[in-house]
């Protein structure tokens, strides 16, 4: 017999993943690009949420990502737990030029490891590393860090650490026009620490953006993926209604039925 029989097509499943951070980190733009390879400049706030699909291929296995992008604004805070809820996978994102909006990302994953689903991955992405000097790769980190590392400060010392870091932190950017505010080896210590994926991005130019969905997909164990027929719905996902190729749906929160978006391999 011949062992050149044709493989039959890859198993697919179905991974619900949700987008959590502060308004105006560029969540909506990160999913953009990711699913359409698409940017907007002036793309305007997420009100409620929006709902995008894009499969991710791997060697041996279809994901098919069911995406709920949630808005940042703090009156939405308290409903986000409905679509994180039965979350294989979550990115939360912060503003690399923006220091308040990883004290809020430390939230949120503070949040997801009491509250979500155990086992969820979870990824932290700094994004906007476009407005850095580092332009396409991992920034360097501050002199401030550097000095705090060789002293090799406690536990206890995070917070005075973060404080006396800022302002050195601020002049070394403005003397060098590089808007970063938040050094590289600060979030990846904190990301070590908590066990997470991490990332810097730039939804703007695209770097990085299709590995961090590359790296969840791998990340997710195979025990939590719900199978699926190739190209059909998983197990318990629910149908949704037909939309353009692309199109993304917004949704108020609460209300479950959306457009499904384009479905392609942006990995």
């Amino acid at each position: 017999m011949s062992d050149s029989a044709p493989a039959g097509p890859k198993p697919s499943s179905s991974v619900k993943l949700v987008l959590l951070g502060e308004a105006a980190v560029g969540k909506s733009s990160l999913v953009l690009r990711f699913v359409n390879n698409d940017f907007q400049e002036n793309k305007e706030p997420t009100i409620g949420a929006a709902f995008l699909t894009q499969k991710c291929s791997l060697p041996t296995r279809t994901i098919k990502f069911e995406i709920w992008d949630t808005a940042g604004q703090e009156r939405f805070a308290s409903l986000a737990p409905m679509y994180y809820r039965n979350a294989q996978a979550a990115l939360v994102v912060y503003d690399l030029t923006k220091p308040s909006s990883l004290v809020k990302a430390k939230h949120w994953v503070a949040e997801l490891q009491r509250q979500a689903s155990p086992g969820i991955v979870i990824a932290l992405v700094g994004n906007k590393l476009d407005l850095t000097s580092s332009g396409g790769a991992d920034g360097e980190p501050s002199p401030a860090h550097d000095d705090a590392d060789n002293g090799g400060p406690g536990p206890d010392a995070e917070a005075d650490d973060e404080e006396a870091v800022n302002p050195e932190t601020e002049e070394q950017d403005n003397s060098t026009s590089d808007a970063r505010k938040i050094s590289t080896r600060e979030a990846r210590t904190y990301a070590e620490e908590e066990g997470l994926l991490f990332f810097e991005t730039s939804a703007k130019t695209g770097f990085n953006v299709s590995e961090v969905f590359t790296a969840i997909a791998n990340a997710i164990p195979e025990t939590s993926l719900k199978g699926a027929k190739a190209g059909g719905a998983g197990a318990g996902q629910t149908t949704l209604g037909a939309g353009r190729p692309g199109e993304d749906s917004r949704v108020n929160l609460g209300d479950r039925s959306a457009a499904a978006a384009k479905e392609g391999c942006a990995c």
